[in-house]
């Protein structure tokens, strides 16, 4: 029996129940059969600090990230250390970095074989220049470099267009191609491929002389020989071997002059060299 007091408290009256007595457990728990799976799989703390030791960023930051709760994703070259995956909650995971698709721009690729020149092939590059427009409309830019030399040595001593004659002395004489120094017995070489259209002497003033058709109304003559070396109609390459130099004809001395015709006329040499 209990009293109830002022301040609302309640005291006992009678005596105290007799306490209850201890029932002892003897029997075993039933074990639990996937406690040891859940101790070896690895909570999402513990792998950020095995991956933080791993890969150098430091058991510090990984487990001060870890304790805010935040979701920690490292990105790592694919040639790093092996990655742990999380198999439990997304918290904590870790990825490695996915290399992009390399993709190229927009392009035109022209594979048609007019389109493509090298330096190693010159005599294409003069073909598909003489083929694409008239040669009359060539300008200098686009055949400059098209033709090669006809020495091995190129030293001028005559510039094309008007001079003093060395013969006369006279001035305004217009000089039809370019002179380049050369011993007589110099190697002259075709300065690209084609066919000879004439060999022998020639009556105003070029001595010996050879000229060699180019296509398309280009042509190349090679003039004061000592001698030539080819005939009329025969096909010969750039590079090639035509004639040796000299001082025949209207000469003063040992030396190559050298032209280039475009339909007919006398152009400067320089701007196809």
């Amino acid at each position: 029996m209990t009293t109830q007091t002022a301040r609302g408290r309640r005291r006992a009256s009678g005596p105290a129940p007799e306490p209850r007595p201890a029932v002892a457990v003897m029997a075993d728990r039933p074990r639990d059969a996937h406690r040891d799976e859940r101790r070896g799989r690895r909570s999402p703390f513990r792998q950020v600090t095995d991956f933080a030791a791993a890969s150098g960023v430091g058991q510090k930051a990984g487990i001060a990230l870890a304790a805010t709760g935040l979701v920690l994703t490292v990105t790592v070259p694919a040639t790093g250390p092996v990655m742990a995956t999380n198999t439990g909650s997304s918290s904590g995971s870790v990825s490695a970095a996915v290399q992009p698709d390399v993709t190229a721009a927009d392009a035109k690729i022209d594979f048609n074989r007019t389109a493509i020149t090298t330096q190693g092939d010159p005599d294409g590059k003069l073909k598909q220049l003489l083929g694409a427009q008239s040669v009359g409309s060539i300008t200098r830019a686009a055949s400059s470099g098209s033709l090669g030399p006809p020495l091995d040595q190129m030293k001028t001593a005559s510039p094309f267009g008007y001079r003093v004659s060395p013969i006369t002395g006279g001035s305004g004489e217009f000089h039809r191609g370019q002179d380049y120094s050369a011993q007589c017995g110099t190697a002259v070489h075709a300065a690209a491929s084609g066919t000879v259209t004439f060999t022998g002497w020639h009556p105003y003033g070029g001595g010996n002389r050879v000229v060699i058709d180019h296509g398309n109304g280009l042509e190349t003559t090679y003039n004061h020989l000592s001698s030539s070396s080819v005939k009329v109609g025969q096909q010969v390459s750039r590079g090639d071997v035509v004639a040796l130099s000299g001082t025949t004809g209207a000469s003063t001395g040992c030396h190559l002059h050298f032209e280039v015709m475009v339909n007919g006329e006398v152009v400067d040499p320089t701007g196809w060299l």
